[in-house]
């Protein structure tokens, strides 16, 4: 059985993990479906929404089916999952994650490698690895530090505690907060927005603005340069603004 279901409507694919008896719990095999997914999208496809099934997005590593492993087995396996998530945030799809009930460890680790990301009130955040006697291996240590910084995401790590969804809006772990049963409706929409836009802007955005984080101040300024230059000499640019400048919707190719 698929550990994923994928519904496509028009430019959008819906992406469901569905693993409803482990509250969608992370295992090697359905990582694995992801970046299939992920790596050879259908075609036409623009924007991916993704979620979990049965009241959760998804509760992290399936503790089930860890499996003991020696410090380099561990680490080629911690490096396995970078990959994947690396391919999440830059394989050139933008991807809303539309969160409910447990977005914890690896789960929270998937989401932060997501671009875009709505809660409903039964959303909680909690990184746990603390009292499991083990670290986290799925990149929550930059992508989540970034959010919170290290600081913040220090506590929450020694005293494994959990966010509810407003403390996640405020702290950045969401983006938005929507009502109960509100959020796969909400992110559709913000999906069907964002296919709109220009192709190559919205790879672009993908590509470079994490990526410039990591830069100087002189460098991250020359990549933007490079970006706007891309971008604003492409034939999209040119129809962007035609369609402005006439009051009508763009039709980029």
């Amino acid at each position: 059985m698929s550990l994923i279901t994928v519904a496509i409507d028009g430019p959008v694919a819906t992406v469901t993990m569905n693993r409803p008896d482990k509250r969608n719990a992370m295992s090697d095999a359905l990582l694995a479906e992801l970046d299939g997914f992920i790596s050879a999208p259908p075609k036409g496809v623009k924007v991916v929404v993704l979620t979990g099934t049965a009241g959760h997005y998804c509760s992290g590593l399936d503790l089930a089916e860890h499996v003991a492993r020696d410090a380099e087995g561990t680490m080629r396996h911690s490096r396995n999952w970078h990959a994947v998530m690396d391919r999440i945030q830059f394989g050139g799809l933008p991807i809303v994650s539309a969160m409910i009930g447990a977005v914890i460890g690896g789960g929270l680790e998937l989401a932060t490698a997501t671009h875009v990301r709505v809660a409903e009130p039964s959303t909680i955040f909690q990184l746990p690895e603390g009292r499991r006697g083990i670290f986290v291996g799925g990149g929550a240590s930059v992508r989540v530090g970034r959010i919170l910084g290290a600081d913040r995401m220090t506590e929450m790590m020694l005293t494994g505690r959990k966010y509810d969804a407003d403390t996640g809006l405020r702290l950045g772990l969401t983006h938005y907060l929507v009502g109960h049963g509100e959020a796969m409706a909400f992110a559709t929409d913000l999906a069907r927005n964002i296919a709109d836009n220009a192709p190559l802007s919205n790879y672009i955005m993908i590509q470079a603005l994490a990526r410039i984080e990591d830069m100087s101040k002189a460098d991250g300024l020359f990549t933007e340069s490079l970006c706007a230059a891309v971008t604003q000499t492409s034939p999209d640019a040119q129809e962007g603004l035609a369609a402005f400048l006439k009051k009508r919707a763009p039709s980029f190719r």
